[in-house]
């Protein structure tokens, strides 16, 4: 069965980011220094309101979950899987597909026991591919929001920093003839482009890396799932289906070929 857990390299990177910039100014100088809330605003905000206006709302409510992904995830155990299909083949091949139905309630990945139920009400191989298929292709898709506000988050944070470098030049500009006013516009021209660039690059784009990831981890264990209901549907040997289901299995979690046999 595959388990919530939480991803301790996650909390590990997000303890090194906030240690460095902390350690930095805290060594550089005054904490005030790099506090602006004029440029705070612009560079967050702005992030914030160009990310409701490119997502529906629905979307964007729905946005700190997907997040939390990059803490606790679902943890994908392939080789328990491959031995379960390996199994399945077994069962199916002494005892024929519909030896499987007793075995059904006993699945826990619904994924595997939909593939599974299809082969035991005597649907085609390719109506359950087709289906299967499908099933993947929304997975991915329902992911890919939560990957796009991420990804727009990461060129967004810079360049809403560039237009607050605009305004506060613009305001520093204006304000020459009154050289006490000078430091304001130019504290909000430098402070939100740092601000952009390290939400962008110590934040945003990790962030989307990381859920980019799990996405694949999972499509590649829905892959092995639908290979393997393919291969039993076709009458495969459990050798054969093994053989073909250990491409997708990492190389520290292959079994040895003694195991195999």
């Amino acid at each position: 069965m595959n388990k919530t857990v939480f991803d301790l390299s996650t909390l590990i990177g997000l303890i090194l980011v906030l240690f460095c910039i902390g350690y930095t100014v805290v060594e550089g100088g005054s904490v005030k220094q790099f506090w602006d809330p004029i440029a705070f605003v612009i560079v967050y905000g702005g992030a914030a309101a160009a990310i409701f206006i490119c997502f529906p709302l629905k979307k964007v409510l729905g946005f700190g979950k997907v997040t939390m992904k990059i803490l606790f995830a679902t943890k994908i155990e392939m080789l328990p899987t491959y031995n379960q299909i390996v199994e399945f083949a077994t069962v199916a091949r002494r005892d024929g597909i519909l030896a499987l139905e007793d075995r059904l309630a006993n699945i826990d990945d619904k994924f595997l026991r939909k593939g599974l139920q299809m082969l035991v009400d005597g649907s085609s191989i390719e109506a359950i591919v087709k289906i299967l298929e499908k099933d993947i292709e929304n997975l991915e898709k329902r992911h890919e929001v939560g990957h796009k506000c991420w990804e727009k988050l990461g060129y967004l944070g810079p360049a809403i920093g560039m237009v607050g470098t605009l305004i506060g030049l613009c305001q520093m500009l204006a304000k020459l003839d009154d050289p006490s006013k000078i430091g304001a516009g130019m504290a909000v021209a430098l402070l939100t482009t740092l601000y952009g660039a390290l939400f962008a690059n110590l934040f945003a784009i990790p962030i989307e890396c990381k859920l980019v990831h799990r996405t694949h981890e999972e499509i590649v264990f829905r892959n092995m799932i639908l290979e393997g209901i393919m291969s039993i549907g076709s009458g495969d040997s459990p050798r054969i289906v093994g053989e073909k289901l250990l491409v997708f299995l990492p190389n520290d979690e292959q079994p040895t070929e003694k195991k195999r046999e």
